[in-house]
């Protein structure tokens, strides 16, 4: 038995990698074994369910909206409406007069833009990994070698016990592989992700547009308005004013941040893996950059679309293909 072994130890020559494609190929390959004997014996099974399907969502779309966090966004939403035409505008030019129109008009189009891209963002599934999903075993050991295409090859999930496609990667919270995954946003009650990630960046930007629109109608009207022995309503006002203030800063913030995530190609959680990757690249003397960095025109064309006339939708998302495979950067470490 000793020498047996022996025998084995020195006559194994694959690499760490290889031997690890190998274990989880072995665990897949197992799983299947049992699933399938379960069935023959007329014994269903979780595991063959889940092999044999797509991963199932979990709530079901229409139901995302009963979730507290999403009903304290459309409150939120509601309120903010109100207060702006039939307080601020009432308050400032009258919703009678040709001005006081004009702002309710606008102000309701833009609240009518952000209900559409929030329910779009609900409602839309940021994609899934789908069951046929295999990558090429062979061709990704071969991009391995080459130090260009750092983060842009599957890698298996021990989690689902499949691989995910470049850029996916596992929700603890919806238990399963998202495509280009963003993050999990809970006041959504859904992941950002592929599918989805267009319809939630124009909700920040008409968000943010919204309450600065909504900032600046409530300050004008401060300015011409008498609060004099009126102490409740002052206080009402400096209330509404710190949280449209506050509303503003953050979705200005936000915008911002996904602003420059989209001209260099990236996700969150590719920016902070991308500030790992920096430090240990400077650390060896290399440089390092996105590996999906192109141009600042089509990294913006790959979220927004090539039509210019349909950035601001955010359900024009036809130039998607199916989130398994993206373009690389041949200059990136």
């Amino acid at each position: 038995m000793r020498e047996r072994s022996n025998c084995v130890g020195h006559g194994d020559h694959r690499s760490s990698s290889d031997l690890e494609v190998l274990d989880f190929s072995q665990k897949v390959m197992w799983r299947e074994i049992v699933a399938v004997s379960l069935e023959k014996n007329g014994e269903p099974n979780q595991t063959s369910a889940r092999l044999s399907r797509p991963p199932k969502e979990s709530p079901m779309k229409c139901q995302r909206f009963l979730s507290i966090p999403v009903s304290a966004v459309l409150l939120l939403m509601g309120f903010v409406y109100y207060i702006t035409l039939f307080v601020f505008i009432e308050d400032w030019v009258g919703l009678q007069s040709s001005a006081g129109s004009l702002n309710a008009l606008i102000f309701s189009f833009l609240g009518f833009l952000c209900l559409v891209s929030f329910s779009a963002c609900v409602l839309i599934d940021p994609g899934h990994v789908p069951p046929s999903y295999v990558p090429d075993v062979e061709q990704s050991r071969a991009s391995d070698q080459e130090p260009n295409n750092n983060g842009a090859q599957p890698r298996p999930c021990d989690k689902c016990f499949t691989y995910k496609p470049p850029r996916a990667h596992h929700c603890r919270i919806c238990r399963r592989c998202v495509l280009r995954m963003d993050h999990h946003c809970m006041w959504i009650n859904n992941c950002v992700g592929y599918w989805n990630y267009k319809a939630f960046f124009v909700l920040v930007l008409y968000a943010a547009i919204s309450s600065i629109y909504s900032t600046v109608v409530l300050i004008s009207c401060s300015f011409q308005k008498d609060f004099s022995g009126r102490v409740p309503l002052k206080m009402f006002y400096v209330i509404c004013g710190a949280g449209m203030i506050g509303l503003s800063v953050t979705f200005g913030t936000l915008l911002g941040w996904h602003v420059y995530l989209i001209i260099h190609n990236m996700t969150t959680i590719e920016y902070h893996e991308g500030v790992r990757a920096a430090w240990l690249a400077e650390k060896s003397g290399q440089n390092y950059r996105h590996p999906f960095y192109r141009s600042v025109y089509q990294n913006i064309t790959s979220v927004l679309g090539p039509n210019m006339l349909k950035w601001l939708c955010p359900t024009a998302v036809s130039h998607l293909k199916d989130g398994l495979a993206f373009p690389i950067s041949h200059d990136s470490l």
